[in-house]
C-alpha cells in the first residue's frame, strides 16, 4: 500500500512543482536507488519484471526507487522533470494471474525511460497497458498479489491522475493538490476514459444506464479498498496540506506528510495500521511497512532536485538529495540492496530500523535531531546549487548526506536501549522477530 500526493508550482514555496510518496512493501523487501544513465540499447526490446517489450533504442536518464528484484520502480523522475509515483488499486475486474503482462512498475520506468513531458507518459502508459496488459504478480513473498494500478505522473507544468482497473482506464488533468492512495478516485469527474469501459459496466450491471458514469464506482473492489485504508490516507494528506492563504506548500512539508502517524502524541509503532500515511507492519492486518519515500522538487529552467530515503519509515529516516549526472549511486560507491542483510545503505539503516521497533522514542528522538540538523542545511544548499552547473558540488552533497547517515547509523548501533514490548504487543513482538530471523537468513 502507497500513497502519493502532487502540489502545482503556484502553491509551493520556490514556485516548483513537487511530487511525492511512500512506498509500502512487504518489510524485508529491500528498495534500491538506482540511476541509470542515458542510453543506447543494443536492441529494441528490453526484459521488463516478468516480459519482453518493445522500447526505443535511445532511452532517457533517469533515478528510480524500485524494489530490489524488480525491473520496474514504484516511483522515479528523469533526466527532463518527468516524474511519477504508483499505487495499487483493487477492482472488480478479475486478472488471470499467468504473469503475462507489465507490472505497473514497469509501466512507470518505461514511461520515465521514453519521455519529455507528463502528457507524453500518460499516452506512453495507455499504449504499454493496451498492448501488454497488467496481469503481472506485484507481491515479492506475497505471491497472490495482483492488482491494476493507478499513477501520479507530472512535470514542471502540467500533471495527470491516472487509474486503471484491467483493460479499462480514466484519466484527468490536475491543477491543484491531489493525492491517490490504494483506492480509485476518478468519479464522474475524469477528462477522457476508455472506449469500452461504460458499455462493459453496463453490460456487467455495476452502473445504470442514463445517470453520470462514475468510473470509481462502477469498477471499484470494495472489501480489499476498504481493508487498505486508503481513502482514509488520500484525506489524511490533503487536509495536511496547507491552505492557500496560509502559507507556501514547502519540501519540509512534503517530508512531514510522508512521516505522519494518525496518532500524534506518544505514537509507538505496534500501534500503527493501514490507516497511516508512514506504514508499520504488524502482522495479518498490516502486513506492509514503507521500505522508501521520495519527494522531487520540478523545475523549469534547470535540474530538478530528488530527495530519497532509501530506507524504511520516514519518521525514522533522513530525506538525501540526489542529482543527475553524478556519480553517487554508482554501483562502487553505493552498494545496491539484496535479499538479505548486507553492506547496502538500505540494509544498514534497517538495522537502525529494527532496533528502534522496541525502543522508538528514544531512538526516534536522536533521528529526529538529525532530521532537523541536516535537512534544512542541505535543503538551503540545494537551492543555491539549483541557480549553479556545479555537478561536483551536487555530488559532493549527496555523498556527504549519506555520508552522514552511515556515521549516525554506527553511532545508533552501539546505543543500548532497553525494550518496551508488553503483553499487548507481544504478537508484534514474534511478528518481528521471525521478520528479523528472515531478514539474517534470506537466500543463504
Amino acid at each position: 500500500m502507497c500513497d502519493t500526493f502532487f502540489s502545482p508550482s503556484y502553491r509551493n514555496l520556490h514556485g516548483n512543482a513537487i511530487l511525492a510518496k511512500n512506498s509500502d512493501r512487504e518489510p524485508n523487501e529491500a528498495q534500491q536507488i538506482v540511476r541509470f544513465s542515458a542510453q543506447q540499447r543494443p536492441q529494441k526490446r528490453v526484459k521488463a519484471t516478468f516480459i519482453v517489450v518493445d522500447c526505443p533504442e535511445q532511452v532517457h536518464e533517469v533515478i528510480l526507487s524500485k524494489p530490489f528484484h524488480m525491473w520496474g520502480a514504484e516511483m522515479g523522475i528523469n533526466e527532463h522533470g518527468v516524474a511519477i509515483g504508483n499505487e495499487a488499486v483493487f477492482t472488480k475486474m478479475h486478472l488471470p494471474r499467468k504473469n503475462d503482462g507489465l507490472t505497473g512498475m514497469d509501466l512507470l520506468r518505461l514511461a520515465l525511460e521514453q519521455s519529455k513531458t507528463a502528457q507524453f507518459a500518460l499516452e506512453m502508459i495507455l499504449e504499454l497497458l493496451g498492448k501488454y496488459g497488467q496481469d503481472a504478480c506485484g507481491g515479492y513473498q506475497d505471491k497472490g498479489m495482483f492488482y491494476s494500478n493507478s499513477f501520479l505522473i507530472a512535470d514542471p507544468h502540467s500533471a495527470y491522475v491516472l487509474e486503471t482497473a484491467g483493460p479499462f482506464w480514466a484519466y484527468k488533468h490536475i491543477d491543484s493538490f491531489y493525492a491517490i492512495s490504494n483506492v480509485l478516485t476518478l468519479g464522474t469527474d475524469f477528462d477522457q476514459i476508455h472506449p469500452d469501459a461504460q458499455a462493459f459496466a453496463y453490460q456487467k450491471s455495476w452502473m445504470k444506464e442514463g445517470v453520470p458514469f462514475d468510473f470509481q464506482r462502477a469498477f471499484s473492489e470494495p472489501i480489499m479498498t476498504f481493508l487498505g485504508k486508503g481513502l482514509s490516507r488520500k484525506h489524511q494528506c490533503e487536509l495536511q496540506a496547507p491552505a492557500l492563504d496560509s502559507q507556501k506548500f514547502s519540501i519540509q512539508d512534503a517530508f512531514g506528510i510522508l512521516r505522519s502517524h494518525r496518532i500524534k502524541e506518544n505514537f509507538e509503532p505496534c500501534q500503527g495500521d493501514m490507516g497511516n500515511i508512514c506504514l508499520h507492519a504488524q502482522g495479518l492486518l498490516t502486513p506492509s511497512q514503507t521500505t522508501g519515500s521520495m519527494v522531487v522538487e520540478l523545475r523549469a529552467n534547470t535540474q530538478s532536485s530528488v530527495w530519497l530515503t532509501g530506507s524504511s519509515a520516514p519518521c525514522l529516516s533522513v530525506f538525501k538529495p540526489f542529482y543527475f549526472g553524478t556519480n553517487t549511486l554508482n554501483d562502487d560507491v553505493f552498494p545496491q540492496a539484496s535479499k538479505r542483510l548486507d553492506h547496502s545503505y538500505w540494509w544498514q539503516w534497517e538495522k537502525i530500523h529494527r532496533k528502534a521497533l522496541s525502543d522508538y522514542r528514544s531512538l526516534h528522538a536522536k533521528i529526529q535531531l538529525l532530521q532537523q540538523e541536516n535537512e534544512n542545511s542541505w535543503l538551503e544548499e540545494d537551492q543555491i546549487l539549483s541557480l549553479s552547473m556545479d555537478m561536483k558540488k551536487r555530488e559532493e552533497l549527496s555523498q556527504n548526506a549519506i555520508d552522514t547517515c552511515l556515521r549516525l547509523v554506527k553511532a545508533l548501533e552501539q546505543q543500548k536501549g532497553k525494550s518496551k514490548f508488553n503483553i499487548r504487543s507481544f504478537a508484534y513482538f514474534l511478528y518481528w522477530k521471525w521478520q528479523n530471523r528472515v531478514m539474517k537468513h534470506e537466500g543463504n
